[in-house]
């Protein structure tokens, strides 16, 4: 009723009393030697030990990202950029308003786009006013009211002195 089972063969493990092939383990200690040259053959390190000139006459590397700048000009760089990539949907949908209308009026086309820019001039530089004041005001010391009761002497006296010696020791004792 159950018939075997056809396929492929597993294969199986080699009789226990057959004799080791001393050719195949020396073929494979000479592979792996051979390999382990390889490898070892390429150096992966180097280091240099001549000693680094103190001062040199070797011009600047330019190192790799942004140039060192101040706070603000980052800021400002970041501003700049970001406006930047903010205008393009802008653009891209004035681009597809004009391409839509086709016989548009360039005047009243031109108008259109530039009312923004004649809003948002006037906006910022009342911004940046109002935060240069407050920068202003900030910055300003503090006023200092002291308030004396009774009699106040000022005392100005110079006093100059010369210690010399090993274990010299400076006593300044003001005249009363």
């Amino acid at each position: 009723m159950n018939a075997p089972l056809t396929g492929p063969t597993q294969p199986t493990a080699p009789p226990a009393a057959q004799p080791v092939d001393d050719q195949r383990i020396d073929r494979i200690a000479n592979a792996f030697s051979q390999a382990l040259d390889q490898a070892t053959a390429t150096p992966t390190a180097f280091r240099d030990e001549t000693p680094v000139p103190a001062i040199g006459n070797a011009l600047p590397v330019p190192q790799p990202g942004r140039t060192p700048m101040s706070q603000r000009a980052t800021d400002a760089s970041v501003l700049i950029l970001s406006a930047g990539a903010a205008s393009i949907p802008l653009g891209g949908m004035t681009a597809l308003i004009i391409y839509a209308l086709g016989n548009a009026d360039p005047v009243s086309l031109a108008v259109g786009a530039g009312a923004p820019i004649t809003l948002a001039v006037p906006i910022l530089a009342l911004t940046r006013l109002v935060r240069r004041a407050k920068e202003t005001v900030q910055a300003a010391p503090p006023v200092i009211h002291q308030h004396y009761t009774g009699t106040v002497v000022q005392d100005q006296r110079t006093v100059n002195t010369t210690t010399r010696g090993m274990w010299a020791s400076t006593r300044n004792q003001l005249p009363k």
